[in-house]
């Protein structure tokens, strides 16, 4: 099964290849104005064109720190064609994923939680889960900005508990990459660079 991942979009709809299954790792929304009203008319128009167009047989999605509207009125995003959970599971194509759009707390964005808080969030994380799509980073893999790892050390130790087949995020623009652990294939698939232009491919990885 061919997976794409994405995330960190801010606006910037990038060409898909064909996949089973997009993971479309939060942050979808552009910069700029970011009122929820304003991201509403964008959702509901633009993204929501996108997603008509790309070629997979589904998607799967959260939000990120600079979806506020997800934050404020989250039924806007349930309300597109595709799957978007918001610290939730759901069975599909015959795996089961969760997708949370939580991230540590840094000043003042949508979906911030303390380190502690992020912890009761990840114990919902059902055993057996197959695919994580999460907007934090876990620590240690691609979580590095100005010389700090910013990432959940919660999440690390809920995805060593559960090994998912594979887990996409993003937050961190610079660390785009991917990494194996203990079984888990791990995704930093931001879209973006540090300036908000759009700098990295999205990702495919093919799991059996």
């Amino acid at each position: 099964m061919r997976f794409v991942c994405v995330a960190d979009l801010h606006g910037y709809l990038p060409v898909v290849p064909e996949c089973d299954v997009l993971l479309v790792a939060g942050d979808i929304c552009p910069t700029g104005d970011e009122r929820p009203e304003t991201q509403r008319r964008w959702l509901q128009s633009t993204f929501a064109d996108w997603l008509a167009a790309v070629p997979a047989g589904v998607v799967v999605g959260v939000a990120g720190n600079h979806d506020w509207v997800g934050e404020s009125d989250p039924s806007v995003l349930r309300d597109l064609d595709w799957h978007y959970l918001q610290d939730d599971s759901a069975e599909i194509a015959g795996l089961t994923f969760f997708g949370s759009p939580w991230t540590s707390r840094f000043q003042k964005w949508a979906f911030m939680l303390s380190e502690a808080e992020l912890a009761e969030r990840w114990d919902r994380i059902p055993s057996g889960t197959d695919v994580l799509c999460v907007h934090s980073p876990p620590l240690g893999y691609g979580d590095w900005i100005s010389g700090h790892a910013i990432g959940s050390p919660s999440l690390l130790a809920a995805i060593d508990a559960r090994a998912p087949k594979l887990c996409v995020f993003g937050h961190v623009h610079s660390g785009y990459g991917r990494w194996q652990r203990n079984g888990s294939t791990l995704v930093n698939a931001a879209h973006c660079d540090m300036e908000y232009r759009p700098a990295h491919a999205p990702v495919a990885v093919d799991l059996d």
